[in-house]
């Protein structure tokens, strides 16, 4: 986090914006797994009192991208490979349900959103911006969910999104694949949607969301 960008940093709202940041760090790499998260030093650096940065992190705590460890600080939350994988699965079931049932419902306006965050994929993807990537990623197969029709995915989904991102199991930073590669990935998917084939839908999108395609 430079000083430069910290000048103009508004003395409203502190906590969304240092929470905004630093989650933005985490979905971006540069917080790595296992990194401790300092608050006087993030303070410091934003010239802050140290309340809104324990406020945002505490925010962060509950979205399960950072891990509270009594007595020794916070740290960016760590998981293990086989609880990503578990992620997977359960996020491959939802997504095969939810595309299954998204091809009746999908039309024009449908297309028109998913092909624009795939637009928003392919230009973070040109500008290596990773957080941006990341949200677009997620941003589509939400909408995904969300056009299954089916009212209790979308609330599943909710409950898993942050847990999904701090698992790394949408937009990887890690991810070492061509991410231009990746959004093609998602305008395959659309593809797929659009093909009214319900079966070659969800099969689709359950290779993709359990690790086949990438994230």
């Amino acid at each position: 986090m430079s000083a430069n960008f910290t000048e103009a940093l508004p003395k409203t709202l502190l906590s969304d914006q240092v929470y905004a940041m630093v989650r933005g760090m985490i979905l971006d790499g540069s917080l790595q797994p296992g990194a401790r998260i300092v608050e006087s030093e993030i303070a410091r650096q934003l010239g802050v009192s140290q309340a809104p940065v324990r406020e945002a992190i505490k925010r962060l705590a509950f979205e399960g991208l950072v891990t509270a460890v009594p007595r020794r600080g916070s740290y960016v939350a760590k998981i293990s490979e086989a609880e990503a994988q578990d992620a997977r699965e359960v996020r491959a079931l939802l997504e095969e349900s939810a595309a299954r049932d998204a091809v009746e419902n999908f039309d024009a306006e449908a297309r028109r959103t998913l092909e624009e965050l795939v637009e928003g994929m392919r230009s973070a993807a040109r500008e290596t911006d990773l957080a941006a990537f990341r949200s677009h990623d997620m941003a589509f197969h939400r909408a995904v969910i969300e056009l299954g029709g089916n009212s209790y995915l979308p609330r599943l989904w909710a409950v898993m999104e942050s847990s999904l991102l701090s698992l790394r199991v949408v937009g990887d930073p890690g991810f070492t694949g061509s991410w231009t590669e990746m959004a093609e990935s998602h305008q395959a998917l659309v593809e797929a949607l659009a093909s009214g084939n319900k079966g070659r839908a969800a099969a689709a999108f359950h290779r993709h969301a359990s690790g086949g395609e990438g994230t």
